[in-house]
């Protein structure tokens, strides 16, 4: 079964789920749509790691969202955007606990040379490679940083 069918399968399921599933539905249809444009872009089936790559960047956005509404007293709409991010998250493989995420950056330290903050660049490079759709960015950028501030 392809992405896009498990997704199209998703939304089945949610249709026949009643109103309790209205947000569901919605945010897979928003999947699902940013799923097609993704495979137009790039003008054939999308690959797994890019199909995670999407769901974090969807996700990231609507974290960003739920931050902004927060700041601005919108608390409902906060906890929608939340919501969504939660629904996004089930087609994320398991995340890494920042423990993991540690002992790769160290692994990638000793393989790499990197030593100084002039080396950020190169190590996240290739501990983003390593960790694709399993960790957020900046999760990464805060352990690289703190690794390499020791």
């Amino acid at each position: 079964m392809t992405i896009k069918e498990k997704v199209s399968k998703e939304i089945t399921v949610a249709m026949k789920g009643g109103a309790g599933e209205k947000l569901r539905l919605t945010t897979l249809r928003m999947l699902l749509s940013a799923l097609k444009y993704k495979e137009l872009d790039l003008k054939e089936d999308i690959p797994e790691d890019v199909f995670f790559q999407l769901v974090a960047t969807l996700s990231k956005q609507r974290r960003e969202a739920a931050e902004q509404y927060r700041k601005g007293d919108r608390i409902e709409l906060a906890e929608k955007e939340e919501a969504e991010i939660e629904i996004l998250k089930t087609f994320l493989p398991e995340q890494l606990t920042e423990d993991e995420l540690r002992v790769i950056v160290k692994e990638t330290v000793s393989e790499t040379g990197a030593t100084t903050m002039a080396d950020m660049g190169k190590l996240m490079g290739a501990v983003m490679s390593k960790v694709k759709g399993k960790t957020d960015g900046t999760v990464v950028q805060k352990i690289v940083k703190e690794v390499l501030g020791n």
